[in-house]
């Protein structure tokens, strides 16, 4: 005689994963503050990677260029190798282009008149009368003629603190050079300085001289209205010489943060970070389903005995998953956006941890699928168990 299965309907209205999960409170109060602290940790590690990326980028926002000429040896401004001034003399001449301009940039030795402490400031020099900078400081005509007077030089507002007073009419040394604080702006200086100085190019030709002024650190190039920056950028790529490469603002920036990301010791660290909060919250969440599971061995073998397929206890496993995901994950970002905040006002503005879009959505994804793997790892046990075994 044929023996016949009997068929029991799913349960769409009985949540078994979540009972499952409420059974041993004390339980699931420590998978969800684990899978918040996996949470937790990615949100910060983003944030710092992307507070890294802002402030050794931002500066080019203010840069009155679409189209900027740097020496191929350069990693970063920073870092910068001189190239000769000619070569903005050349890109002048290529049609679409209305101005170039050249911009120095160099350390210089910062004496705190409190302390008499020196400390190196990243130095910008410009051409007073050059619309380079798009603050507002350099705007009236009043402040680029102070700036044009013998040793003066504006400071940043965000400089650090262990620079000393940053008043306007301060006086102190800057490369054992007498120099006073004419004006005041507000940029941020990055991983790379602690603080920034803008003067003009006269004087910054008295302050790190040898160096003469037909060697610049960044060309910038300023593009006539409608001018397709794509198309002047192949021209003067066409037109100059190996010793300078071309690059469009958007290139320019991407090129720096990938410098920074890539390849430097800070931006590997914040990654990895980022890869092991991954890692940690995926052993968490498979640590406690694995629990779960052997737990309820006996009801899962049940299950199966009475009809449900191994489909349906996968379902159950990973519906626990994505529950456990959305426990951590909520806390987690409200806790991340309270650090974000405290890390701003603890440096004064100056690590911009900022919560964007992209990061609430991608941390997201990276919760749900670090849960999913975890229950696609631990759910095989709920699957393959025989019955008859398990009762033995």
């Amino acid at each position: 005689m044929k023996r016949r299965r009997l068929k029991f309907p799913s349960l769409p209205r009985i949540p078994l994963a979540w009972y499952n999960l409420r059974h041993d409170r004390p339980r699931l109060l420590v998978a969800g503050a684990g899978v918040t602290f996996a949470v937790l940790l990615m949100f910060m590690n983003l944030g710092f990677l992307g507070a890294l990326v802002s402030t050794t980028t931002n500066f080019y926002d203010q840069f009155n260029g679409d189209i900027f000429l740097i020496s191929p040896q350069s990693l970063e401004i920073s870092t910068t190798k001189a190239f000769p001034r000619d070569r903005l003399y050349q890109a002048a001449g290529i049609e679409g282009v209305k101005q170039v301009m050249p911009l120095y940039a160099e350390y210089a030795l910062w004496k705190n008149p409190e302390t008499n402490l020196s400390r190196a400031m990243f130095v910008y020099a410009f051409n007073p009368n050059d619309p380079v900078f798009l603050m507002p400081e350099f705007d009236t005509a009043e402040k680029r003629k102070a700036l044009q007077q013998p040793n003066t030089t504006f400071i940043d507002r965000r400089s650090r603190p262990e620079f000393g007073p940053q008043t306007i009419g301060l006086e102190t040394e800057a490369d054992r050079r007498r120099v006073t604080v004419v004006g005041q702006y507000d940029l941020g200086g990055g991983f790379a300085a602690d603080g920034t100085l803008i003067m003009s190019d006269q004087n910054f030709l008295r302050y790190f001289a040898p160096r003469p002024l037909d060697q610049v650190s960044l060309g910038l190039v300023l593009l006539e209205p409608g001018a397709d920056a794509q198309r002047v950028k192949a021209a003067l790529q066409a037109q100059l010489p190996a010793d300078v490469e071309v690059y469009t603002k958007a290139e320019i920036i991407l090129k720096e943060s990938q410098y920074w990301i890539q390849t430097t010791s800070i931006g590997f660290i914040f990654g990895l970070g980022v890869l092991v909060s991954f890692v940690v919250g995926t052993v968490i969440v498979y640590q406690i389903l694995y629990t779960d599971i052997r737990d309820h061995l006996r009801e899962y073998a049940t299950l199966k005995a009475i009809g449900y397929s191994g489909g349906y206890l996968f379902k159950t496993v990973i519906q626990e998953a994505i529950l456990l995901a959305l426990m951590g994950y909520v806390p987690g970002l409200i806790l991340a956006l309270g650090l974000y905040q405290l890390a701003l006002n603890a440096t004064a503005g100056t690590l911009p941890m900022k919560m964007t879009l992209f990061r609430v959505v991608f941390v997201f994804v990276l919760t749900v699928l670090m849960c999913a793997l975890s229950g696609l790892i631990s759910v095989r046990k709920a699957v393959t168990a025989d019955p008859a075994e398990v009762f033995a």
